[in-house]
């Protein structure tokens, strides 16, 4: 039985666009360009890597809670999930692009304005729906940039987790990974099925191949609303948040430099200004 992955990326703000907010005071994604988030190209990039491992052999696992099973001797599927507006079915086209084998997008009107709690209870829906032994997220999206949703996620689904990987490997039904702390190295091991997030230093994620671009288009994607996943519109949205922004001030423009003639006492006049600013 092949393992089967699922990833959630996300749809994201450039950002080196014009950032900013809609009159309600959610992220506006129609006044700039989007794109992947950069930090969810390492969570495809890695459960890539578990496939490749997987297709490779290795013991089949057991069958784990919810008929989840875990085996690897089929080699692996890929699902890329993600929610938002119709443009972000241009996440998973790069995510199909990479190499993931197809894409669920989750599209619904009532899903503007829904925070942390209730993105993760629509993945985890849809993730049940899909079918998966291993979900795979970055560490944190790039917009809104809290790193809670991979706990949330597990919490939601009722299986092990294991976040902030910068190393993570599947053999044998079982998750072994590294997490690197400020002072310390924490070795982690849980078993399928799991949720794992992974951090930037996971490894550079792959450039998608003209190839790679091309048979992205052939690949399925499918389209799920709230009542498919039997969700009510009050849980989620504006209306269903435990989260919201109440204010935001537009951030100043930015004046000129001061410029500092150094004419022998330039070191001076620079620890009188860095002392000026607080700095020192």
């Amino acid at each position: 039985m092949s393992l089967r992955i699922v990833v959630c990326v996300k749809y994201v703000p450039d950002a080196t666009g014009d950032r900013g907010f809609t009159e309600e005071l959610t992220t506006d994604r129609e006044g700039v360009d989007g794109l992947l988030s950069e930090l969810d190209e390492h969570a495809v990039e890695q459960a890539l890597r578990i496939a490749e491992n997987a297709g490779a052999g290795g013991d089949g696992g057991d069958g784990g809670d919810g008929g989840n099973g875990t085996g690897q001797g089929g080699g692996a599927e890929i699902t890329v999930l993600t929610m938002g507006p119709d443009d972000a079915r241009d996440a998973l086209r790069k995510a199909l692009s990479m190499g993931a084998d197809k894409a669920v997008h989750i599209e619904d009107g009532d899903l503007h304005g829904t925070d942390a709690l209730g993105t993760s209870l629509v993945l985890a829906r849809a993730a049940e729906q899909v079918g998966y032994d291993l979900v795979v997220c970055g560490m944190a999206s790039t917009d809104g940039g809290m790193g809670v949703l991979p706990a949330m996620l597990a919490e939601r689904l009722g299986v092990p987790q294991a976040t902030l990987l910068s190393e993570v490997r599947v053999e044998g039904g079982r998750i072994t990974g590294r997490r690197e702390g400020d002072t310390a190295t924490e070795l982690l091991e849980t078993v399928l099925p799991a949720v794992v997030s992974v951090t930037d230093l996971s490894g550079e994620a792959r450039y998608p191949s003209f190839k790679g671009i091309m048979a992205a288009k052939k690949k399925p994607m499918s389209v799920l609303t709230l009542s498919d996943l039997g969700i009510e519109a009050e849980e989620v949205g504006l209306r269903g948040a435990w989260t919201s922004v109440d204010k935001a001030t537009e951030r100043p423009a930015r004046t000129a430099g001061t410029i500092v003639d150094d004419e022998g006492d330039g070191g001076r006049k620079l620890a009188e200004f860095l002392a000026g600013q607080k700095f020192i």
